[in-house]
């Protein structure tokens, strides 16, 4: 009977031969792809900008007025179900059921590309770091032809994963922070050194994927919507009010992202690969805006798209929100982005975390309560419940809170361990993928 080899240790990996060779390829794999999901967020930056500050504005709108939400979201519909239905990938994996899965594969990464450019920028409630994820890996996996990825799989999920943090690098503020959800989501299925062998490549990846992000973006003056505040509420150490609040809306926060994910899966199942009821999903999410805009008397460009920007006006100007303003603000984009999660394509983090901000905020001005904490504590519980990683949570709701982080990492922690444990009780029993939109198999 032979005996079980030990696993490897860590220096034994580090000095491996391919490992040097996995990190090099790595780096010369970032660079591509950081500068197309350059090019492809700006894109889809300026296309946003002309649908909701440029097309109203040519037709003698000062903003978008209250029915904008319908013509856009209908068209958002009938330009997507094509893309779902009919094209290999269907669009890229389903938001509502978060990250994860095997990597996509170049023939799928053309419908990924344009489900996103036909959902977020006409303002479908989700963000675009699934998107770009899904992009980063299918142009990594170019590097590797069909045979050897089916003879080396494990190669192409570091490959694959290598490509996805490079591409968004960028848009959630920090590089580091793909880097801690590969370590998180890795941790789940794999343990000992061997996470170093994905770890490593997403890091060196992730650092080249920011910097031609920053250079491009001095360089170009081309926007691409970072998830940033640009302007930190003033903080200081919580106290024990601070806790009294934060920990219960943390709970109450997490539980309504995870009713609107839950949400997002019935949907899905409902949906399936009907092009018809695509198109009445996009309309139902342009219902939503509308009656946003028509209810608070805002913009509806607030709670349609995916949320940098609306997180950072909440974060620069709580005092300015009503309270009514900022419930149906979480409300009708809780509603809307439960729909789109099971049918339209985008990212879910972004618009959780605008989630989470608002009813944060909306609890702020409770006695013994600062803006500062509520804040803190709604990003925070939201992130988790959005991502089911509770360090990811931590780290993304910390480089949002920039140079206040600190005074408030009690508060992040706590809100962390709240938000996994309130979300754990909604049941994420997740229903079997129609045929159509199962993940094509590596080798096709």
């Amino acid at each position: 009977m032979e005996q079980a080899k030990p696993p490897a240790s860590l220096r034994q990996i580090l000095h491996a031969p391919g490992t040097l060779l996995l990190l090099v390829l790595s780096a010369l794999i970032g660079i591509p792809v950081s500068l197309f999901a350059f090019g492809f967020v700006s894109l889809e930056h300026e296309l946003q900008h002309w649908v909701w500050h440029t097309a109203p504005d040519l037709l003698g709108y000062d903003r978008p007025p209250w029915w904008w939400g319908l013509p856009t979201l209908t068209l958002a519909g009938l330009l997507a179900a094509p893309i779902i239905t009919r094209m290999a990938g269907a669009g890229g994996h389903v938001p509502a059921y978060g990250f994860g899965g095997p990597p996509t594969m170049p023939r799928e990464t053309p419908s990924v590309i344009l489900a996103a450019l036909a959902c977020l920028p006409l303002g479908v409630m989700l963000g675009p770091e699934a998107p770009l994820m899904a992009m980063g890996s299918g142009l990594a996996l170019l590097s590797m032809r069909a045979a050897r990825r089916a003879a080396e799989p494990e190669l192409a999920t570091v490959l694959g994963m290598a490509g996805s943090t490079a591409a968004i690098s960028t848009i959630f503020g920090s590089p580091l922070i793909p880097v801690v959800m590969v370590l998180e989501g890795a941790a789940l299925v794999a343990g000992g050194a061997r996470i170093l062998v994905l770890i490593l490549p997403a890091l060196v990846a992730s650092g080249v994927g920011a910097l031609v992000f920053t250079g491009f973006g001095h360089w170009t003056g081309l926007g691409i919507g970072a998830l940033t505040l640009p302007h930190e509420p003033a903080a200081g150490l919580p106290d024990a009010g601070d806790f009294l609040w934060g920990i219960p809306i943390a709970a109450l926060i997490s539980v309504l992202v995870a009713l609107g994910k839950s949400a997002g899966l019935r949907v899905h199942a409902w949906t399936g690969t009907s092009a018809r009821r695509i198109i009445l999903c996009a309309v139902a999410v342009g219902v939503c805006v509308t009656l946003y805009a028509v209810i608070t008397g805002r913009s509806p460009e607030e709670v349609a798209l995916s949320g940098q920007n609306t997180v950072g006006q909440l974060a620069a100007e709580p005092s300015s929100w009503a309270v009514g303003a900022l419930v149906a603000l979480a409300v009708f984009k809780l509603i809307g982005w439960g729909i789109a999660l099971g049918s339209l394509r985008g990212g879910p983090i972004f618009p959780s975390i605008m989630i989470g901000a608002a009813i944060g905020i909306a609890f702020g001005s409770l006695p013994g309560f600062g803006m500062a904490p509520a804040l803190a504590a709604g990003v925070c519980a939201a992130g988790v419940a959005g991502t089911r990683l509770p360090v990811t949570g931590v780290v993304l709701a910390a480089a949002l809170l920039g140079k206040e982080a600190p005074d408030l990492m009690p508060l992040l922690v706590i809100s962390a361990v709240t938000a996994l444990l309130a979300s754990a009780l909604i049941d994420h029993q997740r229903p079997a993928d129609p045929a159509h939109l199962r993940p094509a198999p590596a080798d096709a």
